[in-house]
């Protein structure tokens, strides 16, 4: 049975006209008959009665009639889903983002892929550190992943969405607290919260980084998983933290943020993607993330003030 011959008798049940539904068809009216006699050879029944003046189907006919729509309203939803699979439209991207960090870019992606292409399913993976989310970038089980540069891993490519600046978190009572800039060598004997070590969180790393440079290592009393549970042992007073401008939306009772003197120490974020994916909805998502997530035109302006948008 083909789906030529379907057509054609949709296209008559609905016309009950053997002259309109070959127009419908664009096609001759003779062609069209064959069919229609071909289908009911096939199938052993008579789908019409028609004489010289009139169509109508038989109750063989009315019976094949909705299951007929049903064949060929599935087939059109089919072709139409692999042709937009095909341009991305259709699909799943596997994101891994972090915490605190991408309160406010993450949403912005979202919700431009799903206004853009609501067939496109993104599964989240949150508190995915920079460095672990880059990992499962290049081993391939994730497909789009929130990270900092630098980038290195081979095979994978990466577009920066932001500048961060490291900034220092402490207590309201404590005495640096009143200052408006900390320099970093007046943290040396400071108690440190700090992400884990040795987990992949590229703020720890920054962390320790620029505290060498200042002449001592970060004394970490505390560990925590997230930027909210850090910041919330600072409030307490646990210690004092280095953390970067795009978390300094949490805002706790008991905490102060504060610039460090100097120099910024900037960190870039970026969107990170294996050059050889081939999925059409990743990038589909990334030609959406161009215009959701410009890279930003200048540097930081002052601490927690960009001229582009926030990113992980």
């Amino acid at each position: 049975m083909e789906l030529r011959h379907l057509s054609a008798f949709l296209a008559v049940a609905e016309e009950l006209h053997f002259g309109r539904a070959a127009k419908r068809l664009q096609m001759a009216q003779p062609p069209l008959s064959q069919q229609i006699r071909r289908l009911e050879k096939e199938l052993g029944v008579q789908l019409f009665e028609r004489n010289t003046r009139s169509v109508r189907l038989t109750s063989a006919g009315e019976s094949f009639l909705q299951p007929v729509r049903t064949v060929l309203d599935d087939l059109d939803t089919a072709v139409r889903a692999a042709r937009a699979a095909g341009q991305g439209a259709y699909g799943r991207v596997r994101i891994g983002f972090a915490g605190a960090s991408s309160h406010e870019t993450l949403p912005l992606l979202t919700r431009a892929v799903r206004a853009a292409h609501p067939g496109i399913e993104l599964v989240m993976t949150g508190q995915t550190y920079a460095n672990v989310a880059l990992a499962r970038v290049a081993d391939g089980s994730l497909d789009l992943g929130f990270v900092r540069l630098p980038v290195t891993q081979p095979g994978v490519s990466c577009r920066v969405i932001d500048e961060e600046v490291l900034v220092c978190a402490l207590p309201v009572d404590h005495p640096l607290a009143a200052r408006p800039e900390i320099p970093l060598d007046a943290l040396a004997g400071e108690p440190f919260v700090a992400f884990p070590a040795n987990t992949g969180s590229t703020v720890r790393d920054a962390m320790v980084e620029a505290c060498e440079a200042a002449g001592f290592n970060p004394r970490v009393v505390q560990e925590a998983p997230d930027s909210y549970t850090i910041l919330a042992l600072v409030a307490a007073g646990v210690g004092v933290t280095l953390t970067v401008t795009s978390v300094q939306h949490i805002q706790l009772g008991g905490l102060v943020h504060r610039p460090l003197a100097g120099p910024p120490i900037r960190r870039q974020a970026a969107l990170a993607w294996r050059t050889d994916n081939p999925s059409a909805a990743l990038h589909a998502v990334l030609a959406v993330a161009e215009r959701a997530l410009p890279t930003p035109a200048g540097p930081v302006t002052r601490p927690g003030r960009r001229r582009g948008r926030r990113a992980d």
